[in-house]
């Protein structure tokens, strides 16, 4: 099913990859206008922007790093010019690595939560001027979150983080009439997942299919569905939620 979002804005963090792109692409073909930022140019920055033409619409592809506060504020700057006003803000940007937690150097526990937790915090709190009554904040957050993954201990911290600020700011912002949900995905098939060899892929669907109901992977375009509805009218009454998206894990 796709939703009508014509005449809304929309301000998502992470746009030219996996999840974002799938949410950003998404938002666009539902008849919202779209401001996303990225951390680095490359084809997927360039591809997404000839995607985002095809379309149709007044997009905007803003370069910004969600843990650097200056990059925060030209990226809402940019909004506040393009767009305006911000409908749904949704906050997807975040890093991820692999390290046992004896291991775990002090700097990369402060890298993951600055861009995952952090970063969710400096772009709600910068956008806040510009959400009207009625605006929906939608955080993508992951599983691990209340599952727990080894070697992903500052990961999991900080996507748990993203739940209690969900709760918090839904309460907070509630009486402005400001919605607040995040989307927990499982695991997904994004593009990294598409640069292993056969046998690495073949392995990693071995360890984590087997976790699922559904006995198989999600997508971009399923955890962008669960954005499109908490981004439309037919979620008007739900806020401080965690909608998971992760095929029965």
């Amino acid at each position: 099913m796709q939703l009508d979002l014509a005449g809304k804005n929309v301000l998502v963090t992470g746009g030219s990859r996996g999840i974002g792109r799938g949410i950003v692409l998404a938002l666009a073909r539902a008849g919202a206008t779209v401001v996303t930022c990225y951390r680095s140019s490359g084809e997927a920055v360039d591809s997404l922007e000839r995607e985002l033409k095809n379309i149709g619409g007044d997009h905007r592809l803003v370069q910004a790093d969600v843990s650097v506060p200056a990059d925060v504020e030209q990226l809402i700057d940019v909004a506040r010019t393009h767009l305006g006003r911000i409908d749904v803000l949704v906050n997807n940007a975040g890093v991820i690595s692999h390290v046992p937690f004896a291991e775990l150097p002090l700097e990369e526990w402060q890298r993951t939560l600055d861009n995952n937790l952090t970063g969710s915090f400096l772009v709600i709190q910068k956008a806040l001027p510009l959400l009207p009554e009625g605006a929906s904040v939608i955080t993508v957050g992951s599983r691990a979150a209340v599952a727990g993954i080894p070697l992903r201990a500052h990961y999991t911290a900080s996507k748990a983080g993203l739940i209690g600020l969900t709760r918090s700011l839904a309460k907070e912002l509630g009486r402005r009439g400001i919605r607040v949900n995040l989307v927990a995905p499982g695991v997904i098939d994004t593009d990294e997942e598409g640069k292993l060899s056969d046998e690495e892929r073949a392995a990693y669907a071995e360890k984590y299919q087997h976790m699922m109901a559904l006995t198989r992977f999600g997508t971009p375009a399923e955890i962008a569905g669960a954005v499109l509805f908490l981004a439309s009218s037919l979620s008007a009454y739900i806020t401080g939620e965690t909608i998971h998206v992760d095929g029965g894990m």
